[in-house]
């Protein structure tokens, strides 16, 4: 099992009120397999990736990732964990401005000392069709080019699990299903899961399981 998740709540404070964004949410995700999570704008799917992915941390429930419980854990223990084990691609890329498309790709294969992070990060910006602009910075890339270069970035972790936040929603079509087929060719080559918060019915439907949220729950 790669991720538990066991009656997961998240609600913030706001002045003398409080606002529930996810209630009760649970379900399981086994070594390899997929998860597309949908739902409406608003129903707290960008929260819950957060929250499995250790980014933040959750009212009350439990969450385990690759069997470590991650809502035991404190943010800097949270981003060793992330760091060994989870890729993500964000919605808005969080590219380095200073960094090349190709150094953007090397960094976290860097920061965990794996050998050769410049072959595996040029390997992968080639599988994602960006091989003739590696030497650009991000400011000289397309939104869709950048969402690319975010992806060949997740894919170059060599994580247990990777979590992506709409991976098609900057593209257009043609680029679009390039990445959507590119995201099912590494999980298949691999015992790696992969997690997508998705509008896109299209990418829902090639997962291995779906849930829906609706105000925070899941409905389906």
């Amino acid at each position: 099992m790669i991720l538990k998740v066991n009656n997961l709540r998240k609600e913030v404070s706001s002045g003398d009120s409080s606002l529930v964004i996810l209630d009760d949410v649970s379900f399981s995700l086994e070594e390899g397999q997929s998860l597309a999570i949908t739902g409406p704008s608003g129903s707290g799917k960008s929260t819950l990736l957060g929250l499995l992915a250790g980014l933040d941390s959750a009212s009350s429930g439990t969450i385990f990732l690759d069997n470590i419980p991650i809502h035991d854990q404190d943010e800097e223990e949270r981003a060793l964990i992330r760091k060994e084990k989870v890729g993500f691609v964000f919605q808005s890329f969080e590219l380095l401005p200073s960094l090349t498309a190709l150094e953007n790709v090397m960094l976290p294969s860097e920061l965990k000392s794996e050998a050769d992070p410049k072959s595996n990060a040029e390997f992968f910006l080639e599988r994602v069709g960006l091989k003739d602009r590696q030497h650009h910075y991000p400011n000289q890339l397309s939104g869709g080019e950048q969402q690319r270069v975010a992806i060949a970035r997740a894919f170059a972790c060599s994580s247990k699990i990777l979590f992506a936040d709409e991976p098609t929603g900057n593209l257009d079509s043609k680029n679009g299903k390039l990445i959507s087929d590119l995201l099912f060719e590494v999980n298949s080559e691999t015992d790696n899961a992969l997690v997508v918060v998705t509008h896109d019915h299209d990418l829902a439907k090639k997962c291995d399981k779906t849930i829906s949220l609706q105000l925070g729950k899941i409905v389906e």
